[in-house]
Formats: structure tokens, C-alpha cells, sequence
């Protein structure tokens, strides 16, 4: 009996020491990163200039490092991307909450998450192929069929697993006795998931949201291929425009000097973005929180 309570008092104290050294390696890992970009990367930045660095030339010959442009673009693919991804996405994991046959749900839950799994430069040769040339023969008005609604369209789809699977989840963790409930009332079957069950779930939804956010916004193999990547300010779904992460790719293993450190600051900006979308999120929850905390606290 001792030799077994000792094997369990080591194998916890053993457990324990893993747990921890994988959070301080997560913690130092941020850390670097975080040291190493602000490093390299701020000083470039405050040495030419802000005027220079958000500019909207790019042209690594004259010593312009002009952003804004690439900034826009990434903006606008993140902005309708995420819009696509968010509305088809959520609608099918409500379809399949409530509204599909329950044998048919595990399979195509199955194959939605099977689309995680494909590498980015298969959706962006899938793009290449066959999205680019639609575009440019039934949509576009100039001819061109790379540019935002391009690569929209390949990171809507990229993003559908996260969206799924984390709002599906969310819809399932809500107490069932909210359904019965509201069934019971007389609520019919649509009006019980929309005004009941996706509201109370809002927290989750909200979450796949930032996620898939933050998978649009730093997707780089996929979007080179489907956007064109000339560094101009974006007028137009239907032109070749260049992303942030994308800028980052295209020069990173050629680069050296200045020009390298400018991708460097380039990657600060994107850190930023990423840590404000984090920020705004756990602010948002936070106040969410709050407000049902004082909803719940009985009247004095």
C-alpha cells in the first residue's frame, strides 16, 4: 500500500513538473519572439521615419518602406474573408445543431474538419487553377482575376473548420433544459436556436470568430498565390495587390541589410494587430461577464 501511495505521489509530482515546464516554455517562447521583433525591428522604424514606414510606396531599390498599402489589403482580404467564412460557417453549424439528420451530423462534421488538414498551398493552387480564372472571365470588369475577393474567397473556405467547430461546441455546451424550455412555451424549433440557444452560446461564437480572424489575417502561402502581389494601394477586388504576410514571404530567404529589417517591422505591425484583436476580445468577454454578474446580483 505504501509502495503505490509513493507511485502515486511521484507520478503527480512528475505530472506537475511537465505541466509547469510546458507553460514557462510557452511563456518564453512568446517572450523571444516578442524581445526579437520589437529589437530588430522598432528601432528601423523611429530611423526612418513613421512618414516613411506607413507610406504607400514600397520599392526596396529607392529605400521606400512604405506599408500602408499592404496594411489596407490585408484589412480588407481579413474584413470579407472573415465575413464569408463567419456567415457560411455559422449557419451550417446551426444547420447541423438542430436542423440535419443526427446520423448525417458526425460525418460531415468529420469532412468539415477534414479541410483543416489540407495544407495552404493546395487551397492556393486550387485558387491558381480555378478560382483566378473564373473570376477573370464571368466577374471581373478589367480583366484581372487575382486580388481580394480572390484570396477571399480560398480563406473563407480555410477558415470554415474553426468556425464550425468551435460555434457547433458552443451550441452544444448551452443547457439543453434552455431548448425544453422554450419549447415548452411555444417557441417553434427556429425561434428557440436563434433567439434562445445562439445568444447564449454568443461567447463561443464570438471566439471562433477572433480565431478565424487570426487565421485569415496571418495565412501567407495561400493568399501569394491567389492575390497577385504588387505593392499598390487596393481600389479594387478584381487588382493585384500584396499583404502583409505576404511581403514578409516574398522577400525574407533574398533580402539582406535594410531591406530585411523592413520585413522585420513588417512583422511588428502584424504583432500588434494580433495582439489588439487578443485584447479587444478578452475586454469584450470580460465586460460580457461583468454585466451578467450585476444582472444576477438580487436588488437590495
Amino acid at each position: 500500500m505504501n509502495t503505490a501511495f509513493r507511485f502515486i505521489v511521484a507520478r503527480d509530482h512528475i505530472m506537475r513538473g511537465v505541466f509547469l515546464f510546458c507553460a514557462v516554455f510557452a511563456i518564453l517562447a512568446l517572450m523571444c519572439i516578442t524581445v526579437f521583433l520589437f529589437i530588430s525591428g522598432l528601432p528601423f522604424i523611429f530611423r526612418i521615419g513613421f512618414g516613411n514606414f506607413f507610406g504607400t510606396t514600397w520599392n526596396l531599390h529607392t529605400g521606400a518602406y512604405g506599408i500602408l498599402s499592404m496594411i489596407v489589403a490585408s484589412l480588407y482580404v481579413t474584413a470579407l474573408s472573415t465575413a464569408i467564412g463567419v456567415t457560411v460557417g455559422l449557419f451550417t453549424a446551426i444547420s447541423l445543431y438542430k436542423f440535419c439528420p443526427s446520423k448525417a451530423v458526425a460525418p460531415i462534421r468529420q469532412l468539415i474538419n477534414l479541410l483543416a488538414g489540407i495544407p495552404s498551398v493546395i487551397y492556393g493552387l486550387f485558387g491558381l487553377i480555378l478560382i483566378v480564372p473564373f473570376l477573370r472571365d464571368n466577374l471581373s470588369s478589367n480583366g484581372v482575376g487575382y486580388g481580394i475577393l480572390a484570396a477571399s474567397l480560398v480563406l473563407s473556405v480555410m477558415i470554415l473548420p474553426t468556425i464550425v467547430s468551435v460555434s457547433l461546441d458552443a451550441l452544444n455546451a448551452v443547457p439543453r433544459n434552455y431548448y425544453e424550455g422554450a419549447q415548452a412555451l411555444g417557441a417553434t424549433k427556429e425561434q428557440t436556436v436563434f433567439k434562445i440557444m445562439l445568444p447564449a452560446a454568443k461567447s463561443g461564437v464570438f471566439a471562433a470568430v477572433v480565431l478565424s480572424i487570426g487565421r485569415a489575417i496571418g495565412e501567407t502561402m495561400a493568399v501569394i498565390l491567389v492575390i497577385g502581389n504588387s505593392p499598390v494601394m487596393p481600389t479594387s477586388l478584381f487588382q493585384s495587390v500584396r499583404t502583409l504576410t505576404a511581403n514578409i514571404a516574398l522577400g525574407a530567404l533574398e533580402l539582406s541589410g535594410d531591406s530585411l529589417t523592413a520585413l522585420i517591422s513588417t512583422g511588428v505591425v502584424l504583432f500588434i494587430f494580433t495582439l489588439i484583436l487578443n485584447i479587444s476580445f478578452s475586454m469584450l468577454m470580460g465586460g460580457e461577464k461583468r454585466g451578467k454578474k450585476r444582472t444576477a446580483k438580487p436588488a437590495s
